[in-house]
Protein backbone atom coordinates (compact mmCIF):
# COMPACT_ATOMS: atom_id res chain seq x y z
CA UNK A 1 0.00 0.00 0.00
CA UNK A 2 1.30 3.08 -0.57
CA UNK A 3 3.29 4.78 2.06
CA UNK A 4 3.10 8.56 1.07
CA UNK A 5 0.43 10.91 -0.96
CA UNK A 6 1.71 12.07 -4.20
CA UNK A 7 2.61 15.82 -5.18
CA UNK A 8 0.27 16.41 -8.65
CA UNK A 9 1.20 18.81 -10.81
CA UNK A 10 -1.94 20.61 -10.61
CA UNK A 11 -1.50 21.44 -7.01
CA UNK A 12 1.90 23.12 -7.37
CA UNK A 13 2.73 26.51 -9.15
CA UNK A 14 5.81 28.36 -10.20
CA UNK A 15 9.53 26.95 -9.98
CA UNK A 16 8.18 23.65 -8.53
CA UNK A 17 6.16 23.79 -11.68
CA UNK A 18 8.74 24.49 -13.70
CA UNK A 19 10.74 21.88 -11.94
CA UNK A 20 7.92 19.60 -12.93
CA UNK A 21 8.58 20.61 -16.99
CA UNK A 22 11.82 19.47 -16.44
CA UNK A 23 11.27 15.99 -15.27
CA UNK A 24 8.99 15.61 -18.58
CA UNK A 25 11.55 17.18 -20.72
CA UNK A 26 14.24 14.79 -19.74
CA UNK A 27 12.30 11.47 -18.39
CA UNK A 28 9.72 11.42 -21.25
CA UNK A 29 6.99 12.22 -18.04
CA UNK A 30 6.64 12.66 -14.14
CA UNK A 31 6.48 9.12 -13.19
CA UNK A 32 4.79 8.29 -9.41
CA UNK A 33 8.85 8.01 -8.09
CA UNK A 34 9.24 11.55 -9.07
CA UNK A 35 5.57 12.58 -7.33
CA UNK A 36 6.77 10.92 -4.21
CA UNK A 37 10.25 12.01 -3.71
CA UNK A 38 9.49 15.53 -4.18
CA UNK A 39 8.91 15.58 -0.52
CA UNK A 40 11.84 16.26 -0.12
CA UNK A 41 11.97 18.98 -3.49
CA UNK A 42 15.54 20.32 -2.78
CA UNK A 43 17.51 16.53 -3.09
CA UNK A 44 14.93 15.91 -6.01
CA UNK A 45 15.97 19.12 -7.80
CA UNK A 46 19.52 17.98 -7.15
CA UNK A 47 19.02 14.20 -8.27
CA UNK A 48 17.20 14.99 -11.58
CA UNK A 49 19.85 15.72 -13.82
CA UNK A 50 22.01 12.94 -12.60
CA UNK A 51 19.09 10.35 -12.44
CA UNK A 52 19.07 11.65 -16.20
CA UNK A 53 22.10 11.99 -17.63
CA UNK A 54 23.29 8.27 -15.95
CA UNK A 55 20.80 6.36 -17.00
CA UNK A 56 20.16 7.50 -20.49
CA UNK A 57 22.20 7.29 -23.61
CA UNK A 58 23.58 11.02 -25.03
CA UNK A 59 27.02 12.45 -26.50
CA UNK A 60 28.61 12.31 -23.14
CA UNK A 61 28.03 9.09 -21.86
CA UNK A 62 30.63 6.23 -23.51
CA UNK A 63 27.84 3.71 -23.18
CA UNK A 64 24.42 3.01 -24.94
CA UNK A 65 20.99 3.07 -23.61
CA UNK A 66 20.64 -0.58 -24.30
CA UNK A 67 23.64 -2.15 -22.07
CA UNK A 68 22.45 0.49 -19.21
CA UNK A 69 19.22 -1.36 -19.38
CA UNK A 70 20.47 -4.34 -19.05
CA UNK A 71 21.85 -3.82 -15.74
CA UNK A 72 19.13 -2.16 -15.03
CA UNK A 73 16.74 -4.68 -15.39
CA UNK A 74 19.02 -7.28 -13.71
CA UNK A 75 19.42 -4.92 -10.88
CA UNK A 76 15.80 -4.36 -10.45
CA UNK A 77 15.23 -8.06 -10.95
CA UNK A 78 17.92 -8.94 -8.18
CA UNK A 79 16.34 -6.21 -5.66
CA UNK A 80 12.85 -8.04 -6.37
CA UNK A 81 11.61 -4.01 -7.13
CA UNK A 82 8.69 -4.48 -9.22
CA UNK A 83 8.19 -0.70 -9.89
CA UNK A 84 11.34 -0.48 -11.41
CA UNK A 85 11.49 -3.02 -13.06
CA UNK A 86 8.38 -2.31 -14.90
CA UNK A 87 9.40 1.02 -16.27
CA UNK A 88 12.74 -0.16 -17.27
CA UNK A 89 11.40 -3.31 -19.28
CA UNK A 90 9.58 -0.60 -20.82
CA UNK A 91 12.84 1.63 -21.60
CA UNK A 92 14.86 -1.74 -22.04
CA UNK A 93 12.66 -2.49 -25.30
CA UNK A 94 12.85 1.19 -26.53
CA UNK A 95 16.52 0.46 -26.24
CA UNK A 96 16.29 -2.82 -28.37
CA UNK A 97 15.92 -5.55 -25.57
CA UNK A 98 13.73 -8.20 -26.71
CA UNK A 99 11.29 -9.56 -24.65
CA UNK A 100 13.28 -12.93 -24.67
CA UNK A 101 16.42 -11.24 -23.05
CA UNK A 102 13.88 -9.59 -20.63
CA UNK A 103 13.12 -12.96 -19.84
CA UNK A 104 16.66 -14.49 -19.81
CA UNK A 105 17.84 -11.39 -17.22
CA UNK A 106 15.58 -12.96 -14.50
CA UNK A 107 17.47 -15.94 -14.01
CA UNK A 108 20.67 -16.78 -14.90
CA UNK A 109 19.68 -17.95 -18.48
CA UNK A 110 21.19 -14.84 -19.83
CA UNK A 111 25.05 -16.57 -19.71
CA UNK A 112 23.58 -18.74 -22.47
CA UNK A 113 21.99 -16.28 -24.54
CA UNK A 114 22.52 -15.97 -28.07
CA UNK A 115 21.53 -12.66 -28.67
CA UNK A 116 23.49 -11.04 -25.51
CA UNK A 117 27.19 -10.16 -26.92
CA UNK A 118 29.89 -10.99 -24.32
CA UNK A 119 30.70 -7.76 -22.98
CA UNK A 120 26.87 -7.20 -22.13
CA UNK A 121 26.76 -10.46 -20.41
CA UNK A 122 29.64 -9.40 -18.29
CA UNK A 123 28.18 -6.61 -17.46
CA UNK A 124 24.94 -8.09 -16.46
CA UNK A 125 27.03 -10.01 -14.28
CA UNK A 126 28.73 -7.11 -12.93
CA UNK A 127 25.31 -5.78 -11.96
CA UNK A 128 24.18 -8.06 -10.24
CA UNK A 129 27.60 -8.18 -8.08
CA UNK A 130 27.04 -4.88 -7.52
CA UNK A 131 23.75 -5.41 -6.35
CA UNK A 132 24.40 -8.17 -4.12
CA UNK A 133 27.56 -6.65 -2.62
CA UNK A 134 30.20 -9.10 -3.94
CA UNK A 135 31.99 -7.36 -6.57
CA UNK A 136 34.69 -5.70 -4.02
CA UNK A 137 36.12 -9.34 -3.39
CA UNK A 138 35.16 -10.57 -6.86
CA UNK A 139 38.65 -9.88 -8.83
CA UNK A 140 38.11 -12.69 -11.33
CA UNK A 141 34.72 -10.39 -12.61
CA UNK A 142 36.51 -7.34 -12.07
CA UNK A 143 39.48 -8.79 -14.75
CA UNK A 144 36.69 -9.91 -16.82
CA UNK A 145 35.39 -6.10 -17.20
CA UNK A 146 38.57 -4.61 -17.50
CA UNK A 147 39.18 -6.87 -20.75
CA UNK A 148 36.21 -5.83 -22.33
CA UNK A 149 35.69 -1.54 -21.07
CA UNK A 150 37.61 0.95 -20.71
CA UNK A 151 38.44 2.49 -17.06
CA UNK A 152 35.73 5.18 -17.55
CA UNK A 153 33.32 3.03 -18.88
CA UNK A 154 33.49 0.84 -15.89
CA UNK A 155 33.08 3.52 -14.15
CA UNK A 156 29.87 4.71 -15.80
CA UNK A 157 28.55 1.29 -15.64
CA UNK A 158 29.31 0.89 -11.93
CA UNK A 159 27.48 3.96 -11.57
CA UNK A 160 24.54 2.62 -13.09
CA UNK A 161 23.76 -0.23 -11.61
CA UNK A 162 24.75 1.56 -8.17
CA UNK A 163 22.27 4.55 -8.71
CA UNK A 164 19.20 2.28 -9.56
CA UNK A 165 20.21 0.42 -6.06
CA UNK A 166 19.34 3.36 -4.53
CA UNK A 167 15.91 4.17 -6.94
CA UNK A 168 15.20 0.37 -6.17
CA UNK A 169 15.20 0.89 -2.23
CA UNK A 170 13.40 4.17 -2.61
CA UNK A 171 10.43 2.23 -4.24
CA UNK A 172 10.06 -0.24 -2.16
CA UNK A 173 10.99 1.74 1.19
CA UNK A 174 7.62 4.43 0.17
CA UNK A 175 6.15 1.85 -1.68
CA UNK A 176 5.59 4.03 -4.85
CA UNK A 177 2.34 2.68 -6.79
CA UNK A 178 3.00 1.63 -9.98
CA UNK A 179 1.09 3.44 -12.78
CA UNK A 180 -0.92 1.75 -15.67
CA UNK A 181 0.74 0.60 -18.72
CA UNK A 182 -0.06 3.53 -21.22
CA UNK A 183 1.82 5.89 -18.60
CA UNK A 184 4.57 3.41 -18.62
CA UNK A 185 5.01 3.49 -21.81
CA UNK A 186 6.11 7.13 -22.11
CA UNK A 187 9.61 6.54 -20.82
CA UNK A 188 10.20 4.70 -23.78
CA UNK A 189 10.27 8.32 -25.88
CA UNK A 190 13.15 9.26 -23.16
CA UNK A 191 16.10 6.87 -24.22
CA UNK A 192 17.52 9.30 -25.98
CA UNK A 193 18.49 12.77 -24.13
CA UNK A 194 19.63 15.76 -25.42
CA UNK A 195 22.18 17.48 -23.55
CA UNK A 196 21.16 20.68 -24.74
CA UNK A 197 18.17 20.14 -22.35
CA UNK A 198 20.23 19.31 -19.23
CA UNK A 199 22.23 22.07 -19.85
CA UNK A 200 18.89 24.48 -19.84
CA UNK A 201 17.27 22.86 -16.52
CA UNK A 202 21.15 23.09 -14.99
CA UNK A 203 21.35 26.89 -16.04
CA UNK A 204 17.78 26.83 -14.57
CA UNK A 205 18.58 25.47 -11.19
CA UNK A 206 21.60 27.58 -10.64
CA UNK A 207 18.80 30.68 -11.22
CA UNK A 208 17.13 29.81 -9.06
CA UNK A 209 18.69 28.17 -6.13
CA UNK A 210 18.26 30.09 -3.24
CA UNK A 211 20.64 32.23 -0.69
CA UNK A 212 18.94 32.65 2.73
CA UNK A 213 16.95 29.92 4.78
CA UNK A 214 13.84 31.42 4.28
CA UNK A 215 13.01 30.37 0.43
CA UNK A 216 14.32 26.70 1.38
CA UNK A 217 11.46 26.52 4.00
CA UNK A 218 8.69 28.21 1.58
CA UNK A 219 9.14 25.08 -0.90
CA UNK A 220 9.27 22.45 1.40
CA UNK A 221 6.22 23.54 2.95
CA UNK A 222 4.69 23.84 -0.55
CA UNK A 223 5.76 20.12 -1.06
CA UNK A 224 3.71 18.99 1.84
CA UNK A 225 0.53 21.11 1.66
CA UNK A 226 0.52 20.09 -2.26
CA UNK A 227 0.59 16.58 -1.26
CA UNK A 228 -3.16 14.49 -1.72
CA UNK A 229 -3.58 10.76 -1.39
CA UNK A 230 -5.65 8.97 -4.38
CA UNK A 231 -9.01 8.85 -3.88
Amino acid sequence: MQRLPKIERENISGEFDEFYGAVTQLLGRVPNFYRTISHAPWYVMLLLGFNASVQRQWPGSRMSGRIKELMVIKTSHTNGCNYCYAHNTALGQAAGITHEEIIELSSDDYLQSETLSPGEKVAVRWAEAVTKNTAAGDDALFEEMKKHFTNGEIVELTMVSAMFNMINRLNDSLAVPIELEDEINLIKRSLDMDPAKVGTYLHWLADFWPEDAAAFQRMNAEAEKAATWET
